[in-house]
């Protein structure tokens, strides 16, 4: 029997869930309710945090401080009891409409305390329902005033200004509130499909924005490597030439000059010696008659002069060249030698003939 009647129950909710939900919007809201008024005996103990008010033949006498108290019994009435300890009161759920048109159902969390206890007995007959009330109100106004993105993100600025909106209407009922929270927004299920699909193409968006920007830090990291890469391997080519010249090519610079200056100085030595000129010109001769065969057999043009059949006279056109080469240093030593040079020039002409027999 109890399942079933648990089945039965459960097959009864959801057919009865839209009526209790309104019936708990039409409810008023849940008010405090103060501990019974004590009867005057003379002798009263107020307990802690709690305020009495008292009065004197229907006219408003003093107020009890916890502790003890004495009063005058038959003239002297305890007419209302307020608390002083923080009051937390559930807003009902309202109603309200955003900037953009979109209904929202709100509801939130008031907590107040009792500032004045005579205000807040005789400025108002009902404080906290007012407050309920005004709370209400100022919450529809202010989201009035909002759209739907920014109620969301704008929640900690609305219960500030909801707020201040009590506190500066309650100032004169002894109450000052705390602060206020929204609990639950609910919005209607089109709109929360839509901003659903908003939040998936927001997040689409920033993952193909992200994977572009990662592409193109890809690229650019890539060819600042190439870039790095080839300054690195021209500055390293260009260090190991500067090394190859400092070095070994510097090196063999070096001794080829001082072998060329050496040689110089052989060379030197041995035309001043006697017969020099002689073996001078006949090592003139023999480069300009190997010239002409090295040309002949490096390509196929040859520039031969007029008379290449004469082997006299191409000697005798290089011999003349070298004379004309020394012909200064020759003059200087004429008066100084002068059996010398004729000595010399007879001993070449032997050997000219000689080598023009043996070409023949």
């Amino acid at each position: 029997r109890c399942q079933q009647l648990a089945s039965n129950l459960l097959h009864l909710l959801p057919q009865h869930s839209q009526q209790l939900k309104r019936a708990a919007r039409l409810a008023p809201a849940p008010c405090r309710w103060n501990s019974g008024l004590p009867m005057n005996i003379g002798v009263l103990f107020v307990p802690q945090q709690e305020a009495w008010v008292v009065e004197r033949m229907g006219k408003f006498h003093r107020i009890l401080e916890p502790g003890l108290n004495f009063l005058i019994p038959l003239l002297d009435r305890i007419r209302y009891v307020q608390s002083l300890k923080e009051i937390v009161i559930n807003v009902p759920e309202q109603s309200a409409v955003t900037l953009d048109n979109v209904t929202l159902q709100i509801d939130g969390v008031l907590y107040l305390r009792v500032m004045d206890p005579y205000k807040a007995s005789y400025g108002v007959e009902d404080p906290e329902y007012a407050v309920t009330q005004l709370a209400q109100t100022t919450m529809r106004s202010e989201l009035g005033k909002l759209s739907l993105d920014r109620v969301f993100r704008e929640r900690e600025s609305l219960n500030a200004s909801i707020v201040d909106a009590i506190n500066q209407a309650s100032d004169c009922w002894g109450i000052r509130c705390l602060r206020y929270e929204i609990k639950d927004i609910h919005v209607p299920p089109r709109v929360k499909e839509s901003m659903q699909m908003q939040v998936e193409a927001e997040r689409r968006k920033r993952a193909t924005v992200l994977e572009s920007e990662g592409t193109r830090e890809s690229a650019i990291n890539v060819a600042e490597g190439q870039k790095q890469a080839q300054i690195l391997a021209s500055e390293a080519e260009k260090a190991e030439q500067i090394n190859k010249a400092a070095g070994r090519e510097a090196n063999a610079m070096l001794v080829k000059a001082r072998a060329k200056a050496e040689a110089i100085q052989l060379l030197a030595a041995a035309l001043a010696q006697q017969h020099g000129n002689a073996a001078a010109s006949l090592s003139v001769a023999e480069q300009y008659v190997n010239a002409f065969s090295k040309i002949a057999k490096d390509s196929n043009t040859v520039l031969l002069p007029a008379n290449t059949g004469d082997v006299t006279n191409m000697v005798a056109q290089a011999l003349g060249i070298y004379t004309t080469l020394t012909k200064p240093q020759a003059v200087k030593t004429q008066d100084e030698m002068p059996q010398t040079h004729e000595d010399s020039q007879s001993p070449a002409r032997e050997m000219l003939k000689a080598e023009q027999g043996s070409s023949s």
